[in-house]
């Protein structure tokens, strides 16, 4: 891969690190991502910038180093991909993290992002957090396992039916785990 096209990373820890130009292309990778059919939060496409753009902000707004970080990747200076890394405060699941909202965006595919974005997020998540696993929840019948899978993550269960997309088309929630870290 060329240079340029090599992914770098970034993360923000505190809200006032998301810059306005990231804010908009992190909204704009999501909707772009969600319209695409990609699991990440919003189900029912089409989405649009207005009914992203709240959840976007809550998400920034909650960033803290303790518990919520956003980890980006840029290729060429654009925002190519992006996750959400968090760990609750209660001192009984401390030890764990949860990844949500893993996405790269379509024009990025096939580049590494997204493998790329997973494994910086294992080692932040053990290295800057102390973090010994993570967790996710992935939709099914998207070919997500065997991406986590090859990743290292393992399913540790369903919940079945858990998700409902229309009538009949109800999806199981595939839950994995990725440890040591």
């Amino acid at each position: 891969m060329p240079d340029d096209l090599a992914p770098s990373y970034q993360q923000a820890v505190h809200p006032e690190e998301v810059s306005h130009e990231l804010r908009r292309d992190l909204i704009e990778c999501w909707v772009t991502v969600s319209n695409r059919g990609g699991a990440v939060g919003f189900p029912f496409p089409p989405v649009s910038v207005r009914e992203v753009e709240p959840v976007a902000d809550r998400v920034i707004e909650d960033l803290d180093p303790r518990f919520r970080r956003l980890l980006f990747a840029k290729v060429d200076g654009v925002l190519a991909g992006w996750l959400n890394l968090r760990r609750e405060p209660h001192p009984v699941v401390m030890h764990w993290g949860t990844v949500n909202s893993v996405q790269t965006h379509p024009r990025f595919r096939g580049l590494g992002v997204g493998a790329g974005l997973m494994r910086w997020a294992r080692r932040v998540a053990r290295e800057e957090m102390g973090l010994e696993q993570l967790h996710l929840a992935a939709r099914a019948g998207m070919g997500l396992e065997e991406f986590y899978g090859r990743l290292g993550w393992r399913e540790v269960g369903r919940w079945p039916g858990a998700l409902r997309f229309g009538p009949g088309d109800d999806r199981d929630e595939v839950l994995m785990l990725l440890a040591p870290l």
